[in-house]
């Protein structure tokens, strides 16, 4: 797996002048980590890769149309001990996930200031 979304998103700056499609970035980051063959669910909230591809895919399809998420419900993916951790946790990526984390972070600051 090439995680190329993943590799552009930690090497490069967020562009603030865009912050949906910085967004959606990190959100398509997430799907391709969730995707490495082999991660281990058992202590996510997901039972499998299928599950949390569709419930990332949801929000990043409302993301990609300009329609913003509540931030909890995306907040709650990059949290400590949300499922994205707990997946790169008990995967082996757990570097990766925080690196995207801090870009969620980033994001977050220009979607939801006042959050």
């Amino acid at each position: 797996m090439k995680l190329d979304r993943t590799k552009e998103l930690i090497h490069c700056s967020i562009n603030e002048a865009e912050p949906y499609e910085a967004l959606a970035h990190v959100l398509e980051s997430a799907i391709e980590l969730v995707l490495i063959p082999d991660n281990d669910f058992c202590w996510s909230s997901w039972d499998d890769s299928e599950e949390a591809t569709k419930e990332i895919q949801k929000l990043l399809n409302m993301v990609k149309l300009y329609a913003l998420p509540e931030r909890i419900e995306i907040a709650v993916l990059f949290a400590i001990t949300g499922p994205l951790q707990e997946v790169s946790l008990s995967s082996g990526w757990a570097e990766p996930f925080f690196k995207v984390a801090e870009k969620y972070d980033q994001v977050e600051k220009l979607l939801w200031p006042n959050s």
